[in-house]
């Protein structure tokens, strides 16, 4: 692709100061909310009738009060009790504010997006046999568990634990709507819904997070039955869906129980497994409860001890196991066999914690419990088993995916993490040891050097774990709180920065080789006309296993961008595209093929991606060029008034240019640069330093005292091993010179390649400018658009291919294709660091600025 500092103005647009524009943009965007709601009646009078219902009784803040709740609310007697409404009235109501906002959210969600794509009727369908049947079915559930004999379903079959949750109907309807996603689509939705629905259910364990997981199942098999499925299918998850299946059900035990903590009451199966990851700081009613007790002087101080943590100290440490967890799961979703590790020695840990209770459960006897049956002692056993379960179910499900979790990381990155912990743990360690013993009179009782080291491990553990270790003094003093409270804090939070610095660092893997053998398939066979950018410093390279085709990617911030097609033999071409996506997945990585033709653009789309329009090639054939007619005026202008002015083309190498034309290039570019006050873009658009290669040939534009006005590049075009055409690069002109230089100096690069037998010159394309064709484009596409016309006064992409339209070329369209529509703001991202790799926070700044000041 080229740049150049256009010269062609585009055209003038009203000025208005930017908190005004804001006012207005944000206007249209309330205005285009309304009319998409106003698409879906029926969710806006449900949604209005809830909050009406809500306020007019007085149950928005709390729910239903007095008489009111047995009425309207559903439990295992309503039915009994000849409540036959309480299925329909219990979506009227929520138990507190946050469900009426979060029902809200959902309704706005699923609702609207059922009666665009379903119309009002069938909505509304769904919605009540979500609503009804998860209600009647939770409901029996919680019976019959209850008769069985489990302590949770009992504890749930009481008179006064009635459900509230128009949420019911709402999550069934987003599962039956699932059915008619893409099947990508559809199986995350259906994921993070059923996980979201189970975790609430084990964990707050309520009856009505019970019949929400039921309205759930009932809604998508409802789908199934009236809606069929999409008939976008695919075959069996593949390598990173089931990354992110693991990552989310260790995320969801990690969550969870955070959860947990965050509720006042909680229910669920699995509060054992909340008290092991979170660990709350005792109140000061139960330490003064402890405390007056004699027999319990060393718990006293444990939990003295454990209130030393306050504020956002306490908040971090209570729930550190369960953060780890949250960082090794971004491990999994990016198929870190480190974190598998990890993941698999925590469960197993887990796992034998478990296991010890229950055993010490089932040994104690019965006697020792009070007034309790065998029979009950065996339902708590049975409720403390549900840990052991989930950790079983989480090993088996990391045994059984682990060969997709194989990607290592750079080897010198695990080094640097090990030492980076260690010293992490020796340097805070000592500062404890000294700030304790030069604060040694804030203890009780004063701690000597000894016992400052021996008690020094302890101060890394979170609350909840204190009583690993003997409670040898307690912090009284502001300092040596402060030493307390911080220190592990500080410490975690510099492991858990660096795990994920480490999960995220890619390791493209390094041959001293591979540039030069890529080169000699762009040199022997060719690829797109931006095959030359293989050869450019700072390309990584996949080569198919024969070694008929290479893929030129630089890797950022795990995305893997490719510059332009793959290069080499044409029938290898399309294989090294799933080859080297296969191998993207392979390390965690996501691929896009960035600045790609039809034909990849195509092949990709066989197997699911999807694509955008990035660019648009300007090509000149060159065996009937003649400016001739009025199209040409303005080339046979520029022609013209050089020779009139002195202005002659003459091609170099930049290599063996002569100093003197060289410093001029050098000082103009920089000149170009320094006007811009932004950093000059890279990746698909060459510098100076792509300059410097004997292959690349430079037109310059020298007047008769050598004074450089202008330069073009071009990079060849092979096919068979012959250069067919050329490429334009970089294009400088000097501020002061000739104006219409460029103009000159690509119609002179045409004559010459014509008179050498090219067949044809790319002018290349200008990122995010392309021809309007008439089509109505989507909302990707109106987004790039944008982005283009956002840019134009800071870079002037458009204004450059509006100029290239001098040439009368014909055009075709590059492409970004791209497996994931969920990563597309990573690859904005990703392909914005690439033009940009050397962006500080002055220059963002400064472009974000000129951008809203347009």
């Amino acid at each position: 692709m080229s740049t150049e500092d256009s010269q062609v103005e585009p055209p003038s647009a009203p000025h208005r100061p930017a908190p005004i524009r804001l006012v207005h943009q944000g206007i249209a965007a309330l205005r285009r909310l309304l009319g998409l709601l106003a698409h879906a009646p029926l969710t806006l009078v449900f949604l209005v009738a809830l909050w009406t219902v809500g306020a007019l009784t007085g149950s928005l803040l709390d729910g239903p009060q007095g008489e009111l709740l047995p009425q309207v609310g559903i439990g295992t007697s309503s039915l009994a009790d000849g409540h036959w409404w309480a299925p329909l009235s219990s979506a009227l109501w929520c138990l507190d504010l946050v469900g009426y906002l979060a029902t809200s959210v959902l309704l706005l969600g699923f609702g609207a997006a059922g009666e665009r794509l379903l119309g009002p009727g069938r909505t509304a369908v769904l919605f009540l046999i979500s609503q009804v049947g998860g209600t009647l079915l939770g409901i029996g559930m919680i019976k019959l568990g209850s008769v069985a004999g489990w302590l949770w379903l009992n504890f749930l079959d009481d008179p006064i634990e009635l459900a509230l949750s128009p949420s019911t109907g709402a999550v069934g309807l987003g599962l039956a709507l699932s059915s008619r996603l893409p099947a990508l689509w559809r199986r995350r939705l259906r994921l993070v819904l059923i996980v979201a629905l189970v975790t609430l259910a084990l964990f707050s364990g309520y009856s009505q997070d019970v019949v929400r997981l039921c309205g759930g199942l009932v809604g998508m098999l409802a789908g199934l039955a009236m809606l069929g499925r999409s008939s976008k299918t695919v075959g069996a998850p593949s390598r990173s869906e089931t990354r992110v299946l693991v990552a989310l059900l260790l995320a969801a035990c990690a969550l969870g129980p955070v959860f947990m903590l965050l509720t006042p009451y909680t229910a669920g199966p699995l509060i054992a497994l909340g008290d092991v990851l979170t660990s709350p700081v005792p109140s000061p009613e139960q330490i003064e409860a402890i405390c007056a007790e004699p027999d319990f002087a060393e718990r006293c101080r444990e939990l003295k001890a454990r209130a030393n943590f306050d504020g956002l100290p306490s908040a971090i440490m209570s729930v550190l196991p369960a953060l780890f967890l949250l960082v090794l799961a971004e491990g999994l979703r990016r198929g870190r066999k480190l974190a598998w590790w990890a993941a698999a020695v925590a469960n197993l840990a887990l796992l034998v914690w478990f296991v010890q209770s229950v055993a010490d459960l089932m040994l104690t006897p019965t006697e020792e419990f009070g007034d309790i049956s065998p029979h009950t002692k065996g339902q708590l056993v049975f409720d403390s088993a549900m840990p052991v379960l989930l950790s079983v179910a989480m090993l088996t499900g990391l045994f059984v995916t682990r060969r997709q979790f194989i990607v290592a990381g750079p080897r010198r990155s695990r080094r640097r993490l090990v030492a980076f912990v260690l010293g992490a743990f020796v340097t805070l360690g000592v500062v404890y040891v000294l700030g304790g013993y030069a604060w040694r009179d804030q203890f009780d009782p004063q701690p000597g050097f000894g016992q400052l080291i021996a008690d020094a491990p302890s101060r890394f553990l979170p609350p909840g774990y204190l009583d690993l270790f003997p409670v040898r003094f307690i912090a009284t003093g502001g300092m040596a709180e402060l030493l307390c409270e911080y220190l592990g804090v500080v410490f975690w939070l510099l492991v858990l920065g660096a795990l994920l610095v480490t999960f995220w660092r890619a390791a493209p893997p390094t041959d001293e080789t591979a540039a030069a053998r890529a080169r000699d398939l762009v040199e022997k066979f060719g690829g797109s006309n931006l095959a030359h950018m293989t050869t450019w410093r700072g390309n990584n390279y996949w080569f198919t296993p024969d070694e008929r085709a290479v893929v030129a990617y630089r890797v950022v911030a795990t995305i893997a961008i490719t510059t332009g097609d793959p290069v080499g033999e044409p029938a290898a071409r399309i294989e090294a595209v799933r080859g080297f996506a296969d191998f993207c997945a392979r390390n965690g990585w996501t691929p896009c093929f960035y600045s790609v033709t039809e034909a990849v653009k195509d092949e990709t789309k066989a197997f699911g991606w999807s694509a955008v329009q990035v660019a648009e090639d300007t090509l000149v054939p060159l065996p009937e060029l003649a400016f001739t007619g009025k199209k040409w005026q303005d080339v046979r202008t520029a022609l013209n008034k050089a020779g009139k002015a002195g202005i002659t083309a003459e091609w170099w190498s930049y290599p063996k240019a002569p100093l003197a034309i060289t410093d001029q290039v050098r000082s103009i570019s920089e000149e170009w640069v320094a006007d811009k006050g932004l950093p000059e873009m890279g990746f698909t658009l060459g510098g100076l330093d792509e300059l410097n290669d004997n292959e690349v040939r430079c037109l310059v534009a020298l007047d008769a005292d050598r004074t450089v006005h202008g330069i073009t590049s071009w990079l060849p075009v092979h096919r068979d091993g012959q250069v067919v055409g050329w490429t334009l690069d970089f294009m400088r002109r000097r501020a002061t010179g000739f104006r219409g230089v460029m103009e000159f100096l690509i119609a002179s690069a045409a004559l010459s390649f014509k008179e050498e037998g090219a067949e044809f010159l790319s002018l290349s394309g200008a990122p995010l400018a392309r021809l309007d064709r008439g089509q109505q484009p989507g909302a990707l596409q109106r987004l790039l658009d944008f982005a283009g016309r956002a840019l134009e006064p800071v870079y002037g992409f458009r204004s450059l291919f509006a100029f290239k339209a001098k040439f009368q070329p014909t055009y075709q369209p590059m492409y970004m294709a791209y497996p994931d529509p969920a990563a597309l703001p990573r690859i904005a991202n990703a392909i914005g660091r690439a033009y940009l790799p050397n962006m500080g926070a002055r220059q963002g700044l400064r472009l974000v600025r000129r951008v809203l000041s347009r």
